[in-house]
């Protein structure tokens, strides 16, 4: 079992590694603090930037209605709308009809086909066809 260092010496080499990682990493140790960008937002006089100058706000006000469209006026359309609203069926249905004619390929089914015509092979059950040709 090694020695044990003497308590003073182990402050010491704590304050000495302390010392040179300030050397070795001023960037770490002496870096501000970050904050989320939500929780403090920048003051614009103190950093102005093109994007907060010359910008209205983004943000829509509520009116109280709902899509803003007041009771009895009728909501206008955009142009986009109608070709997502058929796009979006239009897929959906296209899904659909392609789900009810994929074709059957479970392991039931093929060994259900595989076990008939074994069988048929052997004689133990008739041939479908042969009953369909009388």
């Amino acid at each position: 079992m090694p020695p044990l260092r003497p308590l003073h010496i182990t402050c010491l080499a704590s304050q000495s590694l302390q010392n040179s990682t300030r050397r070795l990493g001023p960037i770490y140790l002496h870096q501000q603090q970050r904050t989320h960008a939500s929780t403090h937002p920048p003051d614009v006089s103190e950093h102005p930037s093109p994007d907060t100058a010359s910008h209205d706000s983004h943000f829509d006000p509520p009116s109280g209605w709902l899509f803003g469209v007041p009771p009895g006026e009728k909501y206008k359309e955009e142009g986009w709308e109608k070709t997502w609203v058929y796009g979006f069926w239009g897929s959906i249905l296209f899904g659909v009809v392609a789900y009810a004619y994929k074709p059957d390929t479970s392991i039931q089914t093929w060994a259900l086909e595989e076990a008939r015509r074994r069988l048929e092979a052997e004689g133990i059950l008739p041939d479908p066809d042969d009953e369909a040709k009388k």
